[in-house]
């Protein structure tokens, strides 16, 4: 991670090339093939003509502005991309947006343990400093794809960045600088019952140590011990943006001390929350630290949304147990960007064995400082409200670890592992819906300047050919492999296009074009409709999760280890069709019977 050559963090930042404007008909192509796994022949027919119109008349005219648009902005998406995606949305974010996930710590020398909380969570800051460090002396490498280089711009939004709410749209305040360009802030947020102190991590000019760090959260935690718990401001974070911007305007109105307040939390490199949960999960099971990241049911069990500030890029977890979370913005970057630091510590943690063989020398420094707000009965009554709307929210979570094989087995039937877990998911859906199942994948554009993700499409017709074959039992193995075989991963690149002439049509004040009416757009999953909202995050230990995107859909995010397929799947609990526990069922017999096919296949 460290880089010792002259390679710095942002140094090809200013080389990258321009985000590019696909070709219409390319892209038209693309999304005729991916809409007519939902279609009957007569609807695809009324599409095909719906599509060829557009592309003769006001598509083409959209499609001229948006590469007008493109010569005058390196990254004709970025703008719209984060205002549509994220700041716009008006759901409340904790639940429905951010990512969260457990640390992976507890598969190796980090198991559940009572009195370790403190003391893991000094070292887990540690490292985390480290990596912030990193960063800010331009030492992380720079990320490739083969010698071609990642744009890094996402890793400036990492630490000391916080979403603010607005009343119509919310804006990102991102308070990092690289030692090059400047100071910086180098202060922590300890967030425990309900209270929040603050206290600086760096101490003439060095990192503060693991004991030294201890000593600030044992202080945080011996003033909240036994004390009634705070007024829970932070609850306020989970609530629906606009309701939680009218508040925050009338908390700055109240005094405007609170106003500094907010700006220290912002503004701080990161939040940590001590928790009084247990989750006591195993390297098997994650679903409990899942889901008191996620949601808490009864807040005398899984701790509450007092203890997280919904709107941080990263809000470390750390529970009762010695167990860890983390629950983060998902506005200002991507999950890889995530999963990089949490892989890097994970992998320090490991080497060290999860212990500090640093001095134990305590350095003065001034103890934490509380950060009480001034409220009255309008935000008590507000911070109410928004715990009870938190708590009865109805996201169902499971995360297991599929034993029986990994990527050393699919790999080895010479068969793509992503492939195949897509494969495996696509079939298990319609085992269960009796139909094909509009699909998200993640894929990444940063090889272009501030790209993010564009969307693949894994539900294509061959996708479904082979799940009608795999559910045939006239169908013979021969032919169900030779479909398999066939299988086209998916169909990459064109939403984000498609959306770019939606939003031209949208600012000029045109009607939305018929295109985007045509009820077969939303049913293959256009305009964020997808059943199931999906990302491989990786062949490492880190996981993450999302809450679905409709509300008859599911997450389904998964990491592919040698030995094991880990999987996070989210459903709405209020939605009788959907079980997030039979999907995963459904999904481990479809690996089964997809490793047995392919064996047989090839004897």
């Amino acid at each position: 991670m460290a880089n010792n050559l002259s390679e710095r963090t942002f140094q090809y930042q200013s080389s990258l090339p321009p985000l590019p404007v696909p070709s219409l008909e390319k892209s038209l192509s693309k999304y005729l093939n991916a809409v007519q796994p939902f279609a009957s022949e007569e609807d695809f027919k009324a599409t095909v003509d719906i599509v060829r119109k557009f592309q003769e008349g006001v598509g083409k005219e959209l499609h001229q502005k948006l590469l007008q648009r493109a010569k005058t902005k390196k990254n004709w998406l970025e703008e719209w991309w984060l205002d549509t995606a994220y700041l716009e949305v008006r759901i409340p974010s904790q639940l429905n947006v951010n990512v969260a996930g457990p640390g992976p710590y507890l598969e190796h020398c980090w198991p559940p343990e009572e009195g370790t909380q403190l003391q893991r969570a000094s070292i887990s800051t540690w490292h985390a400093l480290q990596y912030w460090n990193l960063i800010r002396t331009e030492r992380l490498h720079p990320q490739k794809s083969g010698k071609i280089p990642l744009d890094m711009d996402q890793f400036r939004m990492l630490f000391s960045t916080c979403k603010v709410p607005g009343v119509k749209k919310d804006t990102i305040r991102n308070y990092f600088k690289t030692e090059r360009e400047g100071p910086c802030p180098s202060h922590l947020v300890v967030i425990c019952r309900g209270r929040i102190f603050t206290f600086d991590a760096v101490c003439d000019g060095q990192i503060l140590t693991p004991p030294e760090l201890l000593r600030q959260l044992s202080y945080v935690k011996e003033c909240c011990d036994g004390e009634p718990e705070g007024d829970g401001v932070a609850a306020l974070t989970s609530e629906e943006r606009t309701r939680w911007a009218l508040a925050r305007e009338h908390l700055i109105n109240i005094d405007p001390h609170n106003d500094t307040i907010l700006e220290t939390i912002q503004s701080s490199l990161f939040v940590i929350s001590l928790d009084e949960t247990k989750p006591y999960s195993t390297p098997e099971n994650y679903t409990n630290v899942r889901f008191t990241v996620f949601k808490k049911e009864k807040i005398s069990l899984t701790g509450n949304p007092t203890i997280r500030w919904g709107d941080k890029s990263y809000n470390s977890l750390s529970f009762a147990d010695g167990t860890f979370g983390i629950s983060c913005d998902h506005a200002p970057y991507d999950g890889m960007v995530l999963v990089s630091m949490c892989w890097y510590m994970d992998q320090q943690i490991k080497v060290t064995e999860g212990k500090w063989r640093g001095s134990d020398t305590v350095r003065p420094a001034p103890r934490p400082e509380e950060l009480v707000f001034t409220v009255d009965e309008k935000i008590l009554s507000d911070i109410r409200h928004a715990k009870q709307q938190y708590l009865e929210s109805d996201l169902q979570m499971v995360c297991y670890a599929f034993t029986a094989f990994g990527k050393a087995a699919i790999k080895q039937k010479k068969l793509h592992p992503d492939t195949f877990v897509q494969l495996a998911k696509q079939l298990a859906y319609q085992k269960m819906h009796k139909r094909p199942g509009s699909c998200y994948e993640t894929a990444m554009t940063r090889m272009f300047y501030h790209g993010r993700t564009e969307t693949m499409r894994p539900c294509t017709q061959e996708a479904v050919n082979w799940c009608n074959a795999m559910m045939d039992p006239t169908c013979d193995v021969k032919a169900k492999d030779t479909l398999m075989s066939h299988f086209v991963t998916s169909l990459p690149g064109f939403d984000r296009h498609l959306l770019g002439l939606y939003l031209i049509a949208k600012e000029e004040g045109r009607p939305t074009p018929e295109l985007f009416m045509d009820p077969l757009y939303a049913k293959s999953g256009g305009g964020g409709n997808f059943v199931l909202s999906t990302s491989l995050v990786g062949y490492t230990t880190i996981l993450g999760a999302v809450a679905p995107m409709v509300h008859h859909g599911y997450g389904f995010f998964y990491r592919i280890r040698d030995d094991r397929i880990v999987v996070s799947i989210s459903a709405w609990k209020s939605c009788r069709e959907t079980d997030a526990a039979s999907l995963f069922n459904n999904f481990s017999s479809s690996l089964h019977e997809m490793l047995v096919l392919a064996t047989t296949s090839q004897l």
